[in-house]
């Protein structure tokens, strides 16, 4: 898909056309010139009532009007942290959002602007798939020996389902923790739903061996394993990833220092192992920024992180040679869903139907799951 169609989807008369059902009006036009002016006088409209979170991800027309700019669970955190604020408008994903909901009380509302903006890698993971593996265990007599680990970047009932088995939510700056802390419990990791995170945190901070890290594909007959296979695995990983950091090759790297001497490689642990393995620096998008900002003027980084991220870090850092580790364009599509119209729409909307209490685009997860969810999330903050 060319960059102009990704960048018009969805901005059509009827919104639902391209994009889902995703909000149930008209959406401003992209090349409305008042479109920032109308954002800015939302914005001052909806006051301390509101709270804008804006991921690192996001377009730069997204994140100038974020109040708090972060990773998924910074921001779920500074919304639970913002109690005052009864509208929280999470310009993310929706397992952002989810998360976010789980943390916050009662009085807050969670709004994603596009219902659409999802995340491929947690849609990997369905629980009725992760149940059957689960079962699966049980067969072999493994799953009492077995602790589950979810990535952040998974959906409300896998975080459900993990707190539900004795285990913890982890991000990609604590999964060498939760991993560690894992092993004090069980003999196993099950880890979901990215198999490039578990497998790097696996071999390359605990020190295991490729061949004790087995991959779990959910649809083939027992995972595509053998009995003996599953029993032997340290670590059983989900068959999942990112789209955007599991397209950097090892070629990438290759490329990069030779065309640019002096280049060092900084990439995400969602990358690819060989291409983990080869990089100078790896850490999460925090860790990335961080590095970034604290890197003497004139050094060279080739980053392998999501585009737009890269785009911001080399405008905001003019005295350092930042460039993007792949070759070609590679946006996180569901993240670019949040635009500026559906910023100004979602906003606009909730100013208009103040009066009704109707709430759009509202994301809400049942008590139940929240509750089981909630437990993963608080073993991971209880982690040492």
């Amino acid at each position: 898909m060319a960059l102009t169609d990704l960048l018009l989807m969805g901005r059509n008369s009827d919104p639902s056309s391209e994009r889902g059902v995703s909000c149930d009006g008209q959406l401003p036009e992209p090349s409305d010139p008042n479109l920032v002016e109308r954002a800015i006088a939302a914005r001052a409209k909806l006051g301390d009532r509101a709270m804008i979170l804006g991921h690192h991800y996001q377009r730069d027309e997204v994140i100038q009007f974020a109040d708090i700019t972060g990773d998924s669970f910074k921001l779920a955190q500074a919304a639970a942290d913002n109690p005052q604020a009864e509208l929280i408008i999470f310009c993310g994903v929706h397992f952002m959002a989810e998360s976010a909901d789980i943390l916050t009380g009662p009085n807050q509302k969670v709004i994603l602007p596009d219902l659409a903006a999802g995340c491929s890698m947690a849609d990997m993971a369905a629980l009725n798939q992760v149940n059957a593996a689960w079962v699966y265990f049980e067969k072999l007599g493994i799953a009492k020996q077995t602790v589950p680990i979810t990535y952040m970047n998974s959906t409300a009932a896998i975080k459900s389902f993990t707190g539900e088995n004795g285990g913890a939510v982890c991000t990609s700056s604590n999964a060498e923790r939760a991993m560690k802390w894992a092993f004090e419990k069980g003999e196993k990791v099950f880890f979901l739903p990215d198999q490039h995170l578990g497998r790097n945190t696996a071999v390359l901070k605990l020190g295991l061996s490729l061949d004790e890290c087995v991959v779990w594909n959910p649809w083939k007959p027992s995972g595509g394993l053998s009995d003996e296979q599953i029993k032997n695995a340290k670590v059983i990983l989900w068959r999942g990833h990112c789209s955007v950091h599991g397209r950097f090759s090892i070629e990438n790297v290759h490329d990069v220092r030779a065309k640019l001497p002096g280049v060092q490689v900084l990439v995400h642990p969602e990358c690819q192992h060989e291409v983990v393995a080869a990089a100078d620096v790896v850490g999460s998008t925090e860790m990335i920024i961080r590095t970034v900002e604290n890197s003497p003027a004139g050094s060279k980084w080739a980053i392998g992180t999501e585009l737009n991220l890269v785009q911001r870090l080399a405008k905001t850092h003019a005295d350092k040679e930042i460039i993007f580790l792949d070759k070609t364009v590679c946006y996180c599509s569901t993240m670019n869903r949040i635009d500026l119209p559906h910023l100004v729409w979602a906003m606009e909307t909730l100013l208009a139907d103040a009066s009704s209490g109707r709430i759009i685009n509202q994301i809400k997860v049942d008590s139940a799951t929240a509750a089981h969810a909630r437990v993963a999330l608080e073993r991971m903050l209880a982690l040492p």
